[in-house]
């Protein structure tokens, strides 16, 4: 039986730097009681949705890898993709993070983008 939680994250507003670190699931120590061996948890997203609460397009970008970093080959959700006046994009899949991978993105135009995703948090 699987001992995944649940888990939720945001609403976070994107912003026009598309190198802003929108999520990380670092834990720094996992110290436990005696007797006990801990491990680094994981990240498994499952839904993330990118609300555009203006009366523009506005387009956003998403990268799964270092810090701050949107390398070629790294984009995950979306490359410049649009999100019509009022609307949403939703996506829907199996997204595992591990403790160094960092989830990396903005959008073309500042605060119009809101991001926000499920998923569950695991134990290797």
């Amino acid at each position: 039986m699987a001992s995944n939680k649940l888990w939720s994250c945001g609403p976070v507003a994107l912003t026009n730097t598309l190198t802003t670190n929108i999520l990380n699931f670092n834990i720094t120590s996992l110290a436990g009681p005696v007797g006990t061996t801990l491990t680094q948890p994981y990240y498994i997203i499952r839904h993330i949705r990118i609300s555009n609460k203006t009366a523009s397009a506005a387009t956003f970008s998403l990268w799964l890898g270092a810090t701050g970093g949107n390398l070629a080959g790294t984009e995950v959700v979306g490359t410049g993709l649009s999100v019509a006046a009022n609307q949403a994009y939703d996506w829907y899949g199996m997204m595992r993070m591990d403790v160094a991978q960092f989830l990396v993105g903005g959008s073309g135009t500042a605060t119009a983008l809101t991001f926000q995703c499920e998923g569950e948090i695991g134990f290797i």
